[in-house]
């Protein structure tokens, strides 16, 4: 594969997620399908759809399947299994936006799609099965960061890029240009994500490029050794880790249901402290680029897993400090033209 099929091909889909997702806007506008309303449980004052998600996988698998089938990309079986599983996963997602699902049949689609990827890795059982569930983790810890205008989108390209580094370094270039046309397609989505958000990008989305970057990140270090592998795992989910992580232990700590929704993420708390919704989305881009080097210079042997533990600590400290940024009854109202839309863990 050339270097210039492989922009060509970065283009397309950077290209095609913006068409699609203006086109979805309308249509979902048009129909009202999809589409959040005011006074609802995202804090905007016009409605907005939340098919964007849709333009990203169709866009990241059309044209892969394209380079796949004209013979300028072909994907292999490990990968094109990847992107039926991740299709699964998106439908899932979709069906989620447009109806409530439950908890349990989220799971289980995403379980079973895991599985399928794992069982190629040739993993034995327990850790196949823990596999599994780091999976399925990282999906829905994917999903709860989409939880304000651009923040999703940022973290999204960041990671797929640092991974598609990783992918090369493996020698699996079919993985490598499919995580790159992950990151195009989400960059032409962000041109309609940004502040102020247009169409978000919904579970469809979210669901589908976090099962695509927790699977991916998993293929590329499953040859290593151990403790290197389990550290650059780390370091690659770290924002989507610690942002999970703090509405959890928040909402148990506030007596309140984990799966109810609420504007306590982090890309919330970083408003209460003064930044604007881009300036959030800026900065958990910046952690995410951290963790995301760390991950790739962890695996190509360049950093010591001793480092892991610095970033975890950072992770660690920065998940207290901001537990300690009233969320529930806070101190000040962030204004509803400029508030971050919240989140659900489930719908329905």
């Amino acid at each position: 594969m050339s270097v210039l099929y492989g922009i060509a091909a970065a283009a397309t889909a950077l290209l095609l997620a913006a068409a699609l997702t203006a086109a979805l806007r309308a249509f979902a506008l048009r129909t009202s399908l999809g589409v959040d309303r005011p006074g609802g449980r995202r804090a905007h004052t016009r409605p907005t759809p939340r098919l964007g998600g849709v333009a990203v996988a169709l866009a990241t698998g059309g044209v892969s399947a394209a380079g796949a089938v004209t013979g300028l990309a072909p994907l292999g079986s490990t990968t094109a299994t990847l992107l039926l599983a991740a299709g699964a996963v998106a439908l899932i997602g979709l069906l989620g936006d447009l109806r409530p699902v439950g908890a349990r049949a989220r799971i289980i689609v995403e379980a079973g799609a895991a599985t399928v990827v794992v069982h190629g890795t040739q993993l034995g059982l327990v850790v196949g099965g823990l596999a599994v569930l780091w999976i399925v983790f990282v999906t829905n810890a994917h999903s709860l960061l989409d939880s304000s205008d651009g923040a999703m989108g940022t973290v999204g390209v960041v990671t797929a890029l640092g991974l598609c580094v990783c992918a090369g370094a493996e020698g699996t270039g079919a993985l490598a240009v499919v995580l790159g046309l992950l990151a195009a397609s989400l960059t032409g989505f962000l041109m309609h994500n940004w502040h102020p958000a247009r169409v978000f990008l919904g579970d469809c989305g979210s669901l589908f490029t976090g099962f695509l970057i927790a699977c991916a990140a998993l293929l590329v270090n499953v040859e290593h050794e151990a403790s290197a592998s389990l550290a650059s795992l780390f370091a690659l989910t770290v924002v989507a880790g610690a942002d999970t992580v703090l509405v959890l232990v928040s909402r148990r700590r506030a007596g309140r249901g984990l799966l109810r929704g609420g504007q306590d993420h982090i890309a919330h708390r970083l408003r209460r402290l003064g930044l604007t919704v881009p300036g959030a989305a800026v900065v958990l881009g910046a952690a995410a680029a951290l963790g995301t080097l760390t991950g790739v210079l962890l695996h190509r042997g360049t950093a010591g897993v001793s480092v892991v533990w610095w970033l975890g600590g950072a992770a660690a400290v920065a998940v207290g400090l901001l537990l300690r940024v009233p969320v529930y009854g806070g101190r000040r109202r962030v204004r509803a033209a400029e508030a971050p839309r919240s989140v659900d863990l489930v719908r329905g």
